[in-house]
């Protein structure tokens, strides 16, 4: 009796061994999933932000050659952001990576532009991928904005800041806290 409580525990580690072994090549039902929510649960990013994007994944990145006292030799200069745009090699390798992150349903890469959240002509940094993001061009959120409407934002706050009514720094904290709200915050509207 004395060998019994030790040969126990080696039958049970023998028997539990076989029984993996024999499920081993058993195929097992995984859930039924699809691709929308295979995306959603490979998700890094919330698309809850939407028009905006997740500000944990996207919160934008300036750059250091532009401040207040380089813009009129860098961002208002014709040309500037064309001068410093990175390539699309890159930013459709990132767009790709990022649309996988937002759990986009659609993984159409024409349906998306590779935003800078802080635009090149408000001193975004051109290959930080803390300032690229997704951005649909079809309407999103409860807003229904898109793409366009953020450009438009984005093309005021330029001429704003390039006629010198609002400072660069203002202007970039204010598009990247929220482009919706920008030109009422900075009293442009």
């Amino acid at each position: 009796m004395l060998r019994a409580h030790r040969i126990a525990p080696a039958v049970a580690t023998v028997v539990l061994a076989a029984a993996a072994l024999a499920t081993a090549g058993t195929a097992h039902a995984a859930p039924a999933t699809t691709s929308h929510t295979r995306a959603a649960l490979d998700a890094t990013c919330s698309q809850a932000y939407l028009p905006l994007p997740d500000p944990a994944c996207t919160p934008g990145a300036t750059n250091p050659d532009v401040t207040q006292d380089t813009i009129d030799s860098t961002i208002c200069v014709s040309g500037y952001s064309t001068s410093i745009r990175p390539s699309t090699t890159y930013t459709n390798r990132l767009k790709v990576q990022q649309i996988a992150a937002y759990g986009y349903a659609d993984t159409n890469t024409a349906d998306y532009e590779e935003d800078h959240f802080i635009p090149l002509s408000l001193g975004g940094n051109p290959t930080d991928p803390n300032n690229l993001w997704p951005e649909p061009r079809y309407a999103t959120g409860a807003s229904g904005l898109s793409s366009t409407g953020k450009d438009t934002v984005e093309y005021k706050l330029y001429r704003a800041v390039c006629n010198h009514q609002v400072d660069l720094v203002p202007a970039q904290q204010a598009i990247a806290t929220d482009w919706t709200t920008a030109l009422s915050v900075l009293g442009l509207s």
